[in-house]
């Protein structure tokens, strides 16, 4: 597998790190290599990563970066098992909806093409 380089414009270096924007919440998080590229995302050489700048006003989250190589973990394996396994005892059945009060159907005025005007039921009471 060919090592990402960095996302920054003429950097050739291996990236190390991924930025990622939570623009919701004006921050900005950067940590270990994400294992696939991803859209909306940055892969950041070391230089670039440890450099990063954000807006005013905005949050910027550093996770500690991994210098292994990343890559799934066996035990990332097991809580994956443990979390399915744990979802699927604690799991019970939907319980049936009540049935719908039954009232006036709503009347189509008009058709276009397969869309319908649905008229108001409160203008069948005028």
């Amino acid at each position: 597998m060919k090592p990402r380089q960095c996302s920054r414009t003429g950097c050739q270096r291996r990236s190390v790190a991924t930025l990622t924007y939570v623009y919701a919440d004006s921050v900005a998080v950067i940590g270990p290599l994400a294992l696939r590229a991803e859209p909306g995302t940055y892969d950041l050489c070391e230089q670039h990563g440890a450099t990063v700048s954000t807006p005013r006003g905005w949050e910027l989250i550093r996770l500690p970066l991994d210098d292994a190589d990343p890559g799934p973990h066996h035990d990332d394996l097991l809580a994956l098992a443990d979390a399915v396994r744990e979802v699927g005892f604690t799991w019970d059945a939907p319980a049936t909806a009540p049935a719908a009060p039954a009232g006036p159907q709503p009347a189509l005025t008009r058709r276009k093409g397969h869309l319908g005007v649905v008229a108001d039921p409160g203008d069948a009471a005028r």
